[in-house]
């Protein structure tokens, strides 16, 4: 397995307040990761970072066997890191085909993304294939054209995943993608990553409270405690980590 995000003794501080200490992490291709911590520890700070949202006050960010290092967000996204938010960020009046094709522009660099959110923008037959094939593929099809307020919240953690995975990444940053689902909606979501990723190959680093969707998901984590690395491994082996327990997991596990 050849190494795809490499974070190397990453540091952020704000106003003196270290948020990341020396935090160092890596996923490999198409391998599916963990991180995890109590509110606070530092995880959506972590994320930011990769994505170039936060300069590093210390350390180095390598993807895809280039240094990050003054990357702008959006050229990152472009080498092929997508990403999904904690809270839905999904435009309302538009369906899930309308959320694909808009990724697909931004895909390709076809036309200006303010014609597409109004719709003046027409897709073509190759553009329509592609959103159909993502619709398919998460399921989606009986929901392809109705409004996006219309829809449940799981669907809508589908739509806004289908469209991180229409711009092709190689790696998925998904924060938090259970969050407000009932348990029938997680294992849904569960069901269908899985065999999306299986088909896609992506590689994933995934933020998440819910252990059990952890568990079912990654093959490595990562806890961060407070800004610090306070254990990485297998998903056995650190859910059976006594500093874990006492930091996160308490009587969950």
């Amino acid at each position: 397995m050849s190494g795809l995000l490499s974070a190397q003794s990453v540091t952020k501080k704000f106003a003196g307040i270290t948020a990341l200490d020396s935090v160092s992490l890596d996923v490999g291709d198409g391998e599916v990761v963990g991180l995890i911590g109590p509110n606070g520890a530092g995880k959506t700070t972590f994320f930011n970072c990769l994505l170039g949202l936060l300069k590093l006050d210390g350390g180095s960010v390598t993807f895809d066997g280039r240094d990050l290092a003054g990357v702008p967000t959006h050229k990152r996204a472009r080498l092929g890191i997508g990403r999904t938010f904690q809270r839905i960020e999904l435009f309302s009046g538009m369906s899930p085909r309308d959320h694909f094709l808009v990724a697909e522009r931004v895909r390709n660099g076809r036309g200006a993304l303010w014609k597409d959110l109004l719709f003046l923008g027409r897709p073509s037959s190759d553009e329509n294939a592609r959103a159909d094939a993502m619709l398919e593929l998460l399921g989606l099809q009986p929901a392809a054209d109705r409004p996006i307020e219309s829809l449940s919240l799981g669907v809508g953690r589908l739509v806004e995943i289908g469209r991180a995975l229409m711009t092709e990444p190689k790696l998925v940053l998904l924060d938090e993608p259970s969050s407000g689902l009932d348990r029938h909606e997680t294992e849904v979501l569960t069901e269908q990553l899985r065999t999306v990723q299986r088909e896609r190959g992506f590689a994933v680093l995934l933020v998440e409270h819910d252990v059990e969707f952890v568990r079912s998901l990654v093959e490595r984590v990562f806890v961060l405690d407070f800004g610090t690395l306070i254990a990485s491994g297998t998903t056995a082996e650190v859910f059976a980590d006594s500093a874990v327990r006492k930091a996160y997991l308490g009587d969950m596990v």
